[in-house]
């Protein structure tokens, strides 16, 4: 059995970001949801899409979905959210299909 080798094609341009609120840079929630939007268009001036943002229950405040070229530009979109107030954790993710299509042959 091979393993199968991602591609340079295959490589990852769908990112999960995690964030919590950094409750010492952040003191008003409602500054935090008027900031998505500079967020959003500084995201944009370097290549990186959000395509969903969420309001979370439980360990994360935050689940951001962007569409990223390379892990740099999904870094300096976590460092644009940090320097907004946010703790980002990221990972790159990928279709259930294309999972499925990896493990097929298991």
């Amino acid at each position: 059995m091979q393993a199968r080798v991602m591609s340079s094609r295959d490589e990852y341009t769908k990112y999960a970001l995690l964030a919590q609120l950094d409750t010492q840079n952040v003191q008003n929630p409602q500054d935090m949801a008027s900031m998505w939007g500079e967020i959003t268009n500084l995201c944009d001036e370097i290549g990186v899409s959000i395509e969903q943002s969420y309001a979370a229950l439980g360990q994360f405040d935050f689940l951001v979905i962007v569409d990223a070229q390379s892990r740099d530009l999904v870094l300096k979109a976590a460092l644009i959210m940090e320097r907004h107030g946010l703790d980002v954790q990221t990972m790159g993710i990928f279709p259930t299909e294309q999972f499925a299509e990896i493990v097929s042959d298991l």
